[in-house]
């Protein structure tokens, strides 16, 4: 293992969607010294192309379903507009990036998900990390960014959950660095209160966020954000924060996940 600690960062459409966060946030993430991997959402844009194309977009319990037209756009604007946005915002922070979806160094292979009640369509499942291509990329002191599109073995791109992405990178890689997990969105972390945004439970263990679930504290987009997250330190993760775009600042506050 490498003696080094890797940060894998995840930001969400929202952030993005805010042009003085998220100057705020690229600028302490191109600060972070060592190795680092950041991984973007899509927000509101792949929506509004949508829209512009006359496609429609059609969302069950907040899930986006990605038919043949919805990929289609979802590759146009989170692998090309928004992924290289921000590589050239990093690259003017002298943080030398590159853009990826799965697709490139095979770096994320996965399968696409299988009908049960609802067909979500082109998405897909993680199942294999290049994490050998993606490691000689920061050996070179270079920032992989990538966009939230995995590969199937076949050549199929696929839509794919960008807290997955990040949660995956982070297990396959702490094989080779002592890796961290950051998600960074538009609350301060995970409230304690869903209205009070300074509710903020500092400390979550897997007890209290099974108490949470019974309770039905958490919902929503937060659901699969935790499971992910707990998922990652089962598996070998050494340190997970959920906050907002200052998460990465020192003295942030911030929820941080226990096991």
């Amino acid at each position: 293992m490498k003696d080094q600690i890797l940060k894998v960062v995840k930001i969400g459409g929202k952030l993005i969607e805010d042009d003085e966060k998220f100057q705020v946030f690229l600028r302490d993430f191109s600060s972070l010294e060592g190795p680092k991997i950041l991984i973007h959402g899509g927000g509101n844009y792949a929506t509004e192309m949508a829209y512009k194309l006359g496609y429609k977009t059609k969302m069950i319990d907040g899930r986006r379903i990605t038919d043949s037209n919805s990929l289609k756009v979802i590759i146009m604007t989170y692998g090309g507009l928004i992924n290289k946005s921000i590589v050239a915002k990093l690259q003017a922070m002298d943080c030398n990036s590159i853009g990826l979806c799965g697709a490139d160094g095979k770096s994320i292979i996965s399968t696409k998900r299988e009908v049960n009640e609802i067909d979500y369509g082109f998405v897909g499942d993680i199942a294999e990390i290049n994490s050998i291509f993606i490691s000689a990329l920061l050996d070179q002191n270079i920032t992989p960014v990538f966009s939230p599109i995995s590969c199937t073995r076949e050549g199929e791109l696929l839509n794919t959950n960008g807290d997955s992405v990040a949660a995956e990178l982070a297990i396959a890689l702490s094989s080779i660095y002592k890796s961290e997990l950051y998600f960074c969105f538009e609350k301060k972390g995970v409230l304690q209160n869903a209205v009070d945004d300074d509710s903020v439970i500092e400390n979550l263990d897997l007890k209290k966020y099974k108490a949470l679930l019974d309770e039905k504290v958490i919902s929503d987009g937060m659901l699969p954000k935790l499971y992910n997250c707990f998922q990652a330190m089962e598996r070998g993760v050494s340190k997970i924060c959920l906050g907002d775009s200052t998460l990465l600042q020192k003295n942030s506050k911030h929820t941080k996940i226990l096991k």
